[in-house]
């Protein structure tokens, strides 16, 4: 790459530029993992003939990082999507090499063949000269002295191979973790939040003590530097459209444990299950080790109900905008447009009308691929139903809720996406929740979010408010929103819709050829060995007859609503303001820069 098109500045006679450092790696059949290392030609300018990863710099051009990442091992190995997935950013750290004239921002990540067969794809560039497979724990364990690599080879390996860090069991815990965070479509942020918890919990009781002649005397700098490392990357590499969630719960368990480990009165040992008599390891925590899981423990209880203190705040919401009279008025049950599946959204709907008695005329648009709008009114309808049936069973006395005859005060139609404007004519509420919200009060919520708003808008004006419902938790440190990861689930979702044996079999061939033709051009979708099982024999010829016709598919789960479409935000903290959300992410800034700014 040309100099004018790197993203550098020269200070102190060093030139900065920042770069990418992709690791390749590929795993037998018993999960051993080899890396690979590629021996740099005399005809780069730094570095000839010294093992590295493929790496470049960041364009001016590249919308991130990974794009220069992807960009960068096409160029040099000829690899892309369809022998490549993406394993784990690494934290990005900052060096100077006087020798080189350079002050380097490396940017690690870590990829990971499809199969292991698509090593026999690699194809390299002028830039090198021959290629190899490394066990990465010898090369982070020989470091740069036993290495013949680029400087901080070692370092960067480092940054995205967590299990030389962490130890071979806790590795493999945060790896299983992050596996399950990354796969798992149904849950929402508060609910992948409390996962995370529960990970970091178990590699707690996991890491090694460090220190095996003084273990009772409290934890060592290196394990709490490992906890901090399992946190960020449950951050960064679990499910990082909801990584905001994520970052809240893994913050309040650093400060909850860095306050707990360190209490008098911690120096003795405490006996877990084990019986070493019968041949098994005689395992005993530390007791300030015990106390930092029990801190979690307990963590993760509270957070079991934290959705009670929103719903609490959006009934009070409720009873102000709209008034007793309005509440108590079946004639005029209130109407509410909604998308997607939210835990938080299902309950305070519930809870507003226990508390309000209020009518409910809820319109769900059905949230495809998944149809989460569908289990959304389904939620609301089991709660509803199950708060009539308590009722019946117990007697009310003065001052309890009457919850007999609740049934009839909810109303719900389910709309298919396409007629959202027909769903929002003459809505009071449009009610969204957030994965994400960013410091300057955008949010981040399922796709059909901005378009239901923007239809709302049209046919029912600004006598419709526009409410964001969401625990603090879902702030965001301060960034661009439009730099955050776009999360694009693959054609497979949709094509599962379109192959419905409900379809007719013209859109059941239509949805076959368009599979198969995007499969053999642009490489497996998701869960896909190849593009060879849709075809049925005829699906091949149509889709050769397209030609060089490109065929894609966008199935991003989510998008950004800009603050100025938004008019209330609501959540356990009460009715914010855009200014209340600046300052929780500052606040969350300084956290971040405390626990990992020296990882």
């Amino acid at each position: 790459m040309s100099s004018s098109t790197a993203s550098e500045t020269s200070t102190g006679g060093l030139l900065k530029r920042s770069v990418v450092s992709c690791f390749i790696f590929k795993f037998g059949d018993k999960g051993r993992a080899e890396v690979a290392l590629f021996q740099r030609s005399d005809k780069v300018r730094t570095y000839q003939h010294l093992l590295a990863p493929i790496s470049g710099s960041i364009d001016k051009t590249d919308p991130s990082p990974l794009s220069a990442a992807w960009r960068e091992l096409g160029e040099e190995t000829k690899l892309t999507s369809r022998e490549l997935e993406l394993l784990r950013h690494g934290k990005p750290y900052t060096f100077a090499d006087p020798d080189a004239g350079r002050e380097w921002t490396v940017h690690p990540f870590a990829f990971r063949l499809v199969s292991a067969s698509d090593a026999a794809a690699i194809v390299t560039d002028w830039e090198h000269e021959a290629w190899g497979w490394y066990d990465p724990l010898q090369i982070i364990e020989d470091g740069d002295e036993g290495v013949q690599g680029v400087p901080r080879l070692a370092e960067s390996l480092r940054r995205v191979y967590f299990e030389a860090e962490l130890g071979s069991e806790a590795g493999a815990a945060l790896a299983r973790g992050l596996n399950r965070l990354k796969t798992d479509y149904q849950s929402g942020a508060r609910q992948l939040a409390g996962e995370a918890l529960r990970i970091l919990r178990d590699i707690v009781t996991l890491l090694p003590d460090g220190d095996d002649d003084n273990r009772n005397a409290g934890p060592t700098p290196l394990w709490w530097s490992e906890v901090r490392c399992a946190a960020w990357h449950l951050w960064k590499n679990g499910r990082e459209s909801m990584g905001a969630a994520i970052l809240a719960v893994v913050l309040e368990a650093l400060q909850s444990i860095g306050s707990t480990v360190h209490q008098p009165g911690l120096q003795e040992s405490s006996p877990e299950a084990g019986d070493a008599s019968e041949g098994k390891q005689d395992v005993r925590l530390a007791r300030w080790r015990e106390a930092a899981v029990e801190a979690l423990d307990k963590l993760i209880a509270t957070r079991i109900n934290c959705g009670a203190s929103v719903a609490e705040e959006f009934t009070h919401f409720v009873r102000t905008r709209f008034g007793d009279e309005r509440l108590a008025d079946p004639q005029r049950p209130i109407s509410v447009l909604t998308l997607s599946d939210s835990s938080t959204i299902s309950q305070s709907l519930h809870y507003a009308m226990l508390k309000t008695g209020m009518s409910l005329d809820l319109r769900v648009l059905e949230s495809r691929p998944l149809f989460e709008g569908l289990s959304l009114a389904a939620a609301v309808a089991e709660r509803v139903s199950e708060s009539e049936v308590q009722g019946r069973e117990q007697e009310s006395g003065p001052g309890d809720e009457k919850y007999d005859g609740i049934t009839s005060k909810l109303g719900i139609t389910i709309f298919p996406d396409a007629a959202m404007a027909m769903a929002a004519e003459g809505v009071d509420l449009v009610l969204i929740g957030a994965d994400r919200i960013s410091a300057s009060g955008a949010v981040s919520n399922k796709t059909g979010s901005l378009p239901a708003i923007l239809s709302t808008r049209h046919v029912a004006g600004t006598s419709a408010a526009v409410v964001v419902i969401s625990d603090s938790d879902k702030v965001a440190p301060p960034g661009d929103p439009s730099e955050h990861v776009v999360e694009d689930n693959g054609p497979r979702q949709m094509f599962r819709a379109w192959e419905s044996e409900h379809n007719n079999s013209r859109v059941r061939h239509a949805a076959g050829m368009m599979m198969f033709k995007l499969a053999t051009s642009s490489g497996p979708t998701e869960g896909e060995e190849g593009g060879g099982k849709w075809d049925d024999g005829t699906r091949t010829g149509r889709a050769a007859a397209l030609g060089g016709i490109k065929v894609a598919v966008r199935n991003v789960s989510f998008e950004w609503v800009p603050p100025a479409l938004v008019d209330v935000y609501v959540s356990e903290r009460g009715v914010w303001t855009v200014e209340d959300i600046g300052e929780r992410s500052k606040e969350l800034v300084a956290e971040v820069e405390r626990l990992f700014s020296d990882l």
